[in-house]
């Protein structure tokens, strides 16, 4: 009873903090361009003609389960007094890619490097792509504030190479980061995005040439690859009162060789076998599977590993690269919780995994990258025990 009473003034304690955060915060950050822009104009036009807005704001085909003050009290008691393992007890294994060293010109093949969280560089039939890039160390509107990496990023920012293309899958600070899209753009990268998300580009800069803004199952191409707006089932926001003002979705990359899909964040639902009967089979699918949970409202939006496995059978894809993990400390299970459950499911279902260390190289289909490396992290810091 002592715990439960202690436990219970640490989150009445955290609420009136966090408002007192909320009410002040956003006077004071309202003017930081790091929130983005507002969806007005033309753009309100297009995004208001889309079949999933309405009521100002837009909505999920399969619609999320709704939020409640008890779920509400239950993830604040869970994040303050929750006992899992969030934090890797040992440092995220990291190989660095030298300078240089994705230089040469793509072959038309696939080849792929996990960066960390949902952020994948990808090479397909001849054209260099990323997905979600964030090289950011908090997940934040305010660095030094927030969810902070595990890990650095395998690359440095400005060593990447010349990237053709970049996919977001929707506003939320952990896919989208305004130094990353402006060192992009300023390469001249085209950026695809869904409904709305372009305004905070145009607030950072960005020029409305290197944008494109689609809705879902509209499409263009870029060299040979057709770039495909998906469906997802998620929201959006970066602050406080734009919470789904603009859409989310997942990406298909048709090339003549290879076909790649991304998920982004989202939860279960039959858009997967929709898109798994439109444009499959895929070569690689990329499927988030870390932060979900507890309650439906979360999971809806937030797969569980088992949905995930799901959802690469419904796509009919042949590699799963399993991500969302292992980065940000962002939900309430332990850190290495969602590999060891999609390994498990991916075993019991038949489904090949590629588990890569973030920053290697991996050249899909020559070989099969299924290095555990996560059990040794588990087992925290080695110790010299014989002294110097």
């Amino acid at each position: 009873m002592a715990r439960k009473s202690k436990l219970s003034r640490r989150v009445t304690w955290a609420v009136a903090i966090l408002c007192l955060v909320a009410a002040g915060g956003t006077g004071l950050l309202s003017g930081c361009s790091t929130f983005g822009g507002a969806v007005t104009g033309e753009r309100l036009k297009r995004a208001e003609a889309s079949p999933h807005f309405g009521d100002g704001r837009f909505f999920n085909t399969v619609r999320q389960s709704p939020d409640n003050f008890g779920l509400y009290w239950d993830y604040l008691t869970e994040q303050f007094g929750g006992d899992q393992i969030r934090v890797p007890p040992a440092p995220i294994p990291v190989v660095a890619i030298p300078p240089g060293a994705l230089d040469r010109s793509p072959l038309p093949g696939l080849r792929l490097v996990w960066l960390g969280h949902a952020s994948v560089y990808l090479e397909v039939d001849g054209l260099r792509l990323l997905v979600d890039p964030v090289f950011s160390e908090y997940a934040s509107p305010l660095q030094g504030i927030g969810p902070r990496r595990f890990h650095a990023p395998p690359i440095a920012l400005a060593d990447l190479p010349k990237i053709d293309a970049v996919m977001i899958s929707h506003d939320h600070y952990d896919h989208l980061v305004m130094a990353t899209i402006q060192h992009l753009a300023a390469k001249g990268t085209r950026i695809f995005v869904p409904l709305g998300v372009g305004a905070h580009l145009t607030e950072w800069g960005v020029p409305e040439s290197q944008v494109v803004e689609l809705d879902w199952w509209q499409e263009r191409k870029i060299g040979a690859l057709k770039i495909i707006c998906t469906p997802s089932r998620h929201y959006s926001g970066r602050d406080l009162f734009d919470r789904k003002a603009t859409f989310w979705s997942s990406w298909s990359i048709l090339g003549p060789r290879h076909r790649v899909y991304y998920s982004g964040d989202t939860g279960f639902s039959g858009h997967f076998q929709d898109i798994g009967d439109r444009l499959g089979p895929f070569d690689l699918s990329i499927i988030k599977i870390g932060a979900y949970g507890p309650g439906a409202p979360w999971i809806d939006i937030h797969m569980p590993p088992e949905d995930s496995i799901r959802a690469h059978q419904a796509l009919r894809a042949r590699r799963l690269l399993p991500v969302h993990w292992a980065t940000f400390n962002m939900a309430f299970h332990a850190w290495d919780e969602p590999i060891i459950r999609t390994v498990k499911a991916a075993r019991d279902n038949h489904v090949t995994l590629l588990t890569p260390r973030v920053g290697q190289i991996i050249d899909v289909g020559a070989t099969n990258a299924t290095d555990a490396w996560w059990e040794a992290v588990k087992l925290g810091p080695v110790t010299d025990t014989n002294g110097p």
